[in-house]
């Protein structure tokens, strides 16, 4: 008999997305790969469809767009919760997609899955309206289990027990213990293999090993308060190395690679680095918006956050999350203050120590393996005989 087949598309809108899909599908493999067949679908580009690869680009230019303009995320956000689920899914996968919808559930039919493990929330959408549909499971990377992440699907997964809890108590229809489960933050793999020798990092990454580190980064586009916070930190003269990662934003990184340091700064732009994690562990302090995974990453390496921009209602309760209930962030959306307290912060180092301890209280809440036995639980409620004396939780 052939093996069931599991589908992991990927989905460009965000980093927050990929991330999260690259680490369940590596211990998913790694797990189950000699019972299953594991897919790995560039979902939206691999067969070259117009109508699909423009979709995802609206996905991408959506996320850009709120970060330029947060107002316009807020309202985003706010509809949602106005048309609640269905229709808002609707619009947000139909409607926007201009026919893709149709493009959509057709490829997702030609893969054949018997099993669609989703990171964002149209590729479930796709697999929930195949005619003879799939099982479905969908990983929501954000603290609340947001609108359009409570479409149907067979098992949701979330890692925050602030989200987990109001979902059981405020969606009682939609969810309920079998239904939806908490889990640990899909990091990548390769998060748990850094070095936790900084000054070793520091030298890797080509900045001082003996100085104060600052990581400026506004996700994979690089939109937010980078180049202010980089020209005022520059200005300062700061004896520290200064990261900045400037993600897909070509125009942003071209610009800051034409800026010169005083002679204090170490400065180093990077575009889209592909050794951000090691980057990350190299820091002190972060300091940039607050996505899914660039607020996860550094709490889980001990590096608190100075949070300077809120793109949307779904960031700010991102935010709010490792502010209020973790410790491990401060909020200063002014950048001169935010670049004051960064000051503060080289002269004064351990300042930073409850920060760094209250982000490492979180460690434990970290890796797949949880998610992946909880999604081959899932699989084996279709294929009884895939379990054989599998360890399941």
């Amino acid at each position: 008999m052939d093996k069931p087949r599991v589908v992991f598309p990927f989905t460009e809108a965000g980093l927050g997305h990929i991330m999260p899909m690259n680490s369940i599908a590596d211990e998913f493999e790694r797990l189950y790969g000699d019972k299953v067949e594991v897919v790995r679908s560039q979902f939206f580009t691999e067969q070259g469809d117009k109508k699909l690869i423009t979709y995802e680009k609206e996905l991408a230019e959506n996320v850009v767009r709120y970060n330029k303009s947060p107002a316009l995320g807020y309202f985003a956000t706010f509809n949602m919760r106005f048309w609640g689920v269905k229709l808002s899914s609707w619009g947000a996968v139909d409607f926007i997609g201009w026919g893709a919808l149709k493009k959509g559930v057709k490829h997702m039919t030609e893969l054949k899955p018997d099993l669609v493990v989703s990171t964002h929330w149209a590729t479930n959408y796709y697999a929930m309206k195949m005619k003879n549909r799939p099982l479905t499971a969908m990983y929501c990377p954000d603290v609340w289990m947001n609108t359009l992440f409570r479409y149907p699907c067979d098992l949701a997964l979330l890692s925050m027990p602030k989200g987990y809890n109001r979902a059981m108590k405020m969606h009682k229809k939609r969810f309920n213990e079998d239904n939806l489960k908490l889990v640990p933050f899909l990091i990548r793999k390769e998060a748990f293999a850094v070095s936790p020798d900084k000054a070793k990092l520091r030298r890797e990454i080509g900045v001082d090993e003996n100085k104060f580190t600052v990581l400026v980064a506004d996700g994979g586009y690089g939109v937010g308060k980078c180049k202010k916070t980089c020209e005022e930190l520059l200005k300062r003269d700061l004896p520290i190395n200064l990261i900045v990662v400037c993600g897909r934003n070509e125009k942003l990184y071209n610009y800051l690679m034409g800026l010169k340091s005083l002679g204090n700064t170490v400065f180093k732009p990077f575009g889209l680095a592909d050794n951000m994690l090691e980057i990350i562990a190299a820091s002190d302090v972060s300091c940039g918006k607050s996505g899914a995974s660039l607020m996860a990453e550094p709490c889980f390496f001990g590096v608190p956050e100075i949070i300077t921009h809120y793109a949307c209602e779904i960031e700010k309760r991102i935010g709010e999350y490792y502010i209020e209930d973790v410790g491990s962030a401060i909020k200063e959306f002014n950048v001169k203050k935010a670049c004051d307290l960064i000051e503060s912060f080289s002269k004064s180092p351990e300042l930073l120590t409850p920060y760094r301890d209250a982000a490492l209280t979180q460690k434990e809440n970290y890796g797949a393996e949880k998610s992946a036995r909880y999604i081959f639980g899932l699989l084996c409620k279709k294929f009884p005989a895939l379990k054989d004396g599998t360890e399941l939780y």
